[in-house]
């Protein structure tokens, strides 16, 4: 919820886009929603459309780049791999035209 604070400190109200996951889906999720409703909107994406969701870019290229011509000899280095590339990338998405082609 430190996010969500930061976000509201920063704009006040806003609109906050998710997935179906279970864990955003919890009761304790929806009741912080409810008791905050006077400056966070949750809207969820469609279930089973990854398309709406620009972070499922960014996790396919990631999968592509840092696990599709590497093998990793340890467990440690595929994560620190997946943590170096996440610190370094920069996805250049412009969301308007990922969301309304």
């Amino acid at each position: 919820m430190k996010y969500v604070k930061e976000l509201k400190r920063k704009f006040g109200k806003f609109l906050l886009f998710i997935d179906g996951a279970p864990w955003h889906r919890r009761k304790c999720v929806n009741e912080y929603f409810e008791r905050n409703k006077d400056f966070i909107s949750p809207i969820f994406f469609p279930r089973c459309s990854p398309e709406f969701n620009p972070v499922e870019e960014c996790w396919n290229r990631a999968k592509d780049d840092v696990v599709g011509n590497t093998v990793y000899q340890t467990f440690e280095g595929l994560t620190h791999g997946i943590a170096k590339y996440f610190r370094t990338k920069r996805f250049k998405l412009d969301i308007v035209n990922y969301l309304c082609p």
